[in-house]
């Protein structure tokens, strides 16, 4: 896996793998019905078959369900997320 450099304030880089390409095309439908996103990269993921989707959404253009989350979810902690 590359490194990649970091999305700007409010994206997020989402990487899904999934055996079918129709299977990660899906996932990516549910988040894009949340967030603006790019449109999806489609690569193999691995020797053995399946698929990698990339996408990136842009947080800060949250469709319901993903706005009334992210308006009432506060950032996490350091001791949360160890916990």
């Amino acid at each position: 896996m590359q490194p990649t450099e970091t999305p700007s304030d409010g994206n997020a880089e989402v990487r899904i793998v999934a055996a079918s390409p129709e299977v990660a095309r899906r996932v990516a439908e549910v988040l894009r019905h949340c967030f603006a996103a790019t449109e999806q990269r489609s690569y193999p993921a691995s020797a053995d078959g399946g698929t990698r989707l990339q996408l990136t959404v842009d947080t800060t253009r949250a469709a319901e369900p993903a706005r009334s989350w992210l308006e009432t979810s506060g950032p996490v902690e350091e001791a949360d997320r160890r916990t």
